[in-house]
């Protein structure tokens, strides 16, 4: 005897409300000499933080906001990856360094970029995937909720920004 369900709780048919959140360390910089917060992108850091914006929006990346570490090399990645994807960073002091919450700071704006540093960004990977990751200068991890989709090279980003034109 086969039984047919016809009556699915509306819960089990309601969308699926994801939040997918972009971590992408800053671009190549030019070596400290003093103050660390002022080192700058080098060309290479510029053009990978450009590559970096074309992939996501040749990936169809729907970007509501972007915060980034007040740090000028972050804060230049930020703005120039920004500019093609068409929203404005913003600035986060919780992005400086150290440890931090990606959940609890892009909390209540969609799907969020995420723009600083390392050690703290692959340590926050593996706080919400459990991955063992280590993201590359210009690199990007891709969250969704508790699963890692993607983790790009900046080379895998120029590739993909490269076929987008």
């Amino acid at each position: 005897m086969q039984t047919e369900i016809t009556d699915v709780s509306p819960a089990l048919n309601a969308p699926y409300d994801r939040l997918v959140i972009y971590l992408l360390r800053h671009g190549d910089a030019e070596p400290g000499d003093g103050d660390d917060a002022a080192r700058r992108l080098t060309a290479k850091g510029e053009d990978q933080a450009r590559a970096a914006g074309a992939a996501l929006a040749a990936l169809g990346a729907r970007i509501d906001a972007c915060l980034t570490s007040p740090r000028v090399r972050a804060a230049e990645t930020a703005r120039l990856a920004c500019a093609v994807l068409g929203i404005e960073p913003e600035s986060a002091a919780e992005l400086s360094g150290g440890g931090f919450d990606a959940l609890a700071l892009s909390a209540g704006r969609g799907d969020a970029l995420l723009v600083g540093h390392e050690p703290d960004f692959s340590a926050e990977v593996g706080r919400l995937t459990g991955a063992n990751v280590k993201l590359k200068k210009g690199g990007l991890a891709v969250i969704d909720g508790s699963t890692l989709l993607a983790l790009l090279r900046p080379r895998e980003l120029a590739a993909i920004a490269a076929a987008r034109n």
